[in-house]
């Protein structure tokens, strides 16, 4: 068997939590049971007071740290931040990752039986919100015996589930990490996520959602969608130094075939990512982006939205994320500063742009570190 990294959380094996008491969503629809599928790692401690919530991207899911199997290729996603002597150190943390509602990575989603009609529930799944998520995340927690969080930490879409965690169950959070994320989308966000979303409606094989029915994907729509993404997670001079204007080949073909390695990379891209994930969850989860606005409620005042919020926060932006840009986050962190509320602020100097939040950066890493230690003794986490 392959030895796995001393600093890595070892082999882990995602768990299941049935729940049968309704959940009331913000689209006025019910889901009448559900599922949600997590990792934990590290262990709780008698107290119960050492947890860890991690809240996912757009694609991300409950696999964050550790390897399903000793012959898995890449660790999970954030594993360059969460094990032991990590900054999320599981010598002191017990940390709980899952993966959405609406996801397809085995909680409730599109991809699950609808119980009303015992078909898959499709384009018929019900509309998800951030606060849908952080109050089904709640009902987990309280499955687990955790009262309240040392910490819950999400980057891009994820910071958007902490920064409503804060409002929503303000007494469950100690503290709180918003990592490239914003308070609310920027009109040309929403532009990107809709064009993302005609990509695939647009598919001749999307059949209105309903692809499983007629034994298809719509792969195409998904690969596009997946491809002007991925340009926006990454910096100019990210693209630039990796690719340039490379060509595949000695001299131009004077055609439409893949000719720089850009476009190459970007194809490898979307194919990989549309043979991994669904795209009814695509639009799902691209439509609660484009509704996150606390401060609509309040008339836009941001200050007034966070009033609920007791813990302390830590934002981190990144110079060259052009999607959630550093601006967006000092918004954020005016605010808490206006509405009375302790906050770290760290723009960290990156040339990978958005998919910075998920690289183990050094500057980053030492931030995010710094914080956590801080948790740990406030809270007065010992090393077991």
């Amino acid at each position: 068997m392959p030895e796995l990294p001393r600093d890595s959380v070892g082999l882990v094996t995602p768990q299941t939590a049935h729940f049968d008491a309704p959940l009331e969503l913000a689209c006025g629809r019910t889901l009448p049971s559900y599922e949600l599928v997590y990792e934990t790692y590290g262990e709780l401690n008698a107290e119960r007071s050492n947890a860890v919530l991690i809240c996912h991207a757009l694609s991300g899911h409950h696999h964050a740290a550790g390897y399903h199997s000793p012959d898995d290729r890449k660790p999970g996603w954030w594993d360059a931040h969460i094990g032991p002597g990590k900054s999320i150190d599981t010598e002191r943390f017990f940390v709980v990752s899952l993966n959405n509602l609406g996801g397809c990575h085995g909680s409730t989603g599109p991809l699950s039986h609808n119980p009303a009609t015992g078909r898959q529930w499709g384009p018929d799944f019900p509309m998800m919100t951030v606060t849908d998520w952080v109050h089904s995340q709640a009902r987990l927690a309280d499955r687990l015996g955790i009262q309240r969080f040392a910490a819950v930490i999400g980057g891009s879409l994820g910071g958007m589930q902490v920064l409503q965690w804060s409002l929503n169950y303000p007494e469950r959070v100690a503290n709180a990490a918003v990592i490239a994320a914003t308070p609310k989308l920027s009109a040309q966000n929403i532009a990107f996520n809709e064009v993302a979303r005609q990509a695939i409606r647009s598919d001749p094989d999307f059949h209105d959602g309903r692809y499983a029915e007629h034994d298809t994907l719509p792969r195409r729509g998904l690969k596009l969608a997946r491809m002007v993404g991925h340009i926006t997670y990454l910096s100019e001079d990210a693209m630039g130094s990796k690719f340039g204007r490379d060509l595949r080949s000695d001299d131009f073909n004077f055609g439409y075939d893949v000719e720089f390695q850009v476009e190459s990379y970007l194809r490898y891209q979307g194919d990989t990512f549309s043979n991994r994930f669904d795209a009814n969850t695509y639009l799902l989860m691209t439509k609660a982006l484009d509704y996150f606005d606390p401060a609509a409620p309040h008339g836009g005042d941001l200050a007034a939205a966070l009033a609920p919020a007791s813990c302390p926060f830590l934002v981190v932006s990144f110079s060259t994320d052009w999607r959630f840009p550093p601006s967006r986050s000092r918004e954020l962190v005016d605010a808490l500063i206006r509405a009375g509320k302790a906050v770290s602020f760290a723009n960290i100097d990156s040339p990978h742009g958005h998919d910075a939040f998920l690289l183990p950066e050094p500057r980053y890493q030492a931030v995010f570190a710094g914080f956590m230690k801080r948790v740990a003794r406030d809270l007065n986490l010992e090393a077991h």
